[in-house]
C-alpha cells in the first residue's frame, strides 16, 4: 500500500511538471503569434 501511495505521488508530480511545460510552450507560441501580428500592423 505504501509503495502504491508513493507511486501515485510521483505520478501526480510528473503530471504537474508536464502541465507546467505545456503551459510554458503555449505561452511562447502565443507570444510569437502576437509579436508577428503586431509586426504586420
Amino acid at each position: 500500500m505504501q509503495t502504491l501511495n508513493q507511486g501515485y505521488k510521483g505520478l501526480t508530480f510528473l503530471m504537474s511538471l508536464n502541465i507546467d511545460r505545456l503551459l510554458m510552450i503555449g505561452a511562447m507560441v502565443a507570444a510569437l503569434y502576437v509579436g508577428s501580428y503586431l509586426a504586420l500592423i
